[in-house]
């Protein structure tokens, strides 16, 4: 499973990439906002910190723009992936950009027939919403297994980009069902290291190594 890292902080990416951590990174309106930068700046940044994809979103609503502005992010980097939002015009500027040979993240989808049409258009990534389905008592990981299934059955290369997550065990899931990828915020990836048993264990064997009175040097 790749890591895509879900966040505009520079400090943070870097972090996780000299760990071997970051197979590439989402960014959105938020994130830039939160982030404090210039879209430009920051997302330039980030393409020359990670090797892999980087998805910079367009902000327009209808198809014509959206491909103008992909095309202007396009040209930040070559490992930019254009994000779109999965809207009927939000397809049809995937297929254009994606035509051209541009990668393509299809974002905040909801239902596998969604996740259809994206990958018919040719879409790079597509980013299903598990944090956002649960909060409205709607299954995500249900979600992430019907794609699963439908793009074997039919050979689509579209990889399923498991977004919104909000726990190691959104994580752990995602990968048992075969999701390509997960994006997460930095401290969700930390996370995965951390559990009360290895604290425990660790501290006893702290104690015990105390009581030997030995340094090793």
């Amino acid at each position: 499973m790749k890591f895509f890292v879900d966040t505009a902080d520079t400090a943070a990416i870097r972090e996780l990439n000299e760990l071997g951590m970051v197979d590439g990174v989402t960014t959105n309106p938020s994130l830039i906002m939160k982030s404090g930068r210039d879209i430009l700046e920051v997302t330039k940044e980030i393409c020359e910190i990670v090797a892999g994809p980087v998805s910079a979103e367009v902000v327009a609503s209808d198809a014509e723009d959206m491909i103008r502005e992909g095309k202007h992010l396009a040209k930040i980097a070559s490992n930019i992936a254009v994000k779109v939002p999965l809207t009927w015009d939000g397809l049809k500027a995937c297929k254009a950009l994606s035509s051209e040979g541009h990668m393509v993240n299809v974002t905040l989808c909801f239902t596998a027939a969604q996740a259809l049409l994206a990958a018919k258009a040719g879409a790079t990534f597509i980013s299903p919403f598990i944090g956002r389905m649960d909060d409205i008592n709607l299954d995500g990981m249900q979600l992430i297994e019907d794609i699963r299934t439908i793009y074997d059955n039919y050979g689509y290369t579209t990889q399923i980009l498991a977004a919104s997550i909000r726990s190691v065990n959104h994580i752990t899931d995602a990968a048992r069902i075969g999701a390509d990828v997960i994006t997460a915020p930095p401290s969700v990836i930390k996370a995965m290291a951390s559990h009360v048993l290895t604290d425990k264990g660790l501290e006893q064997f702290n104690a015990d190594w105390a009581k030997t009175g030995q340094k090793i040097l």
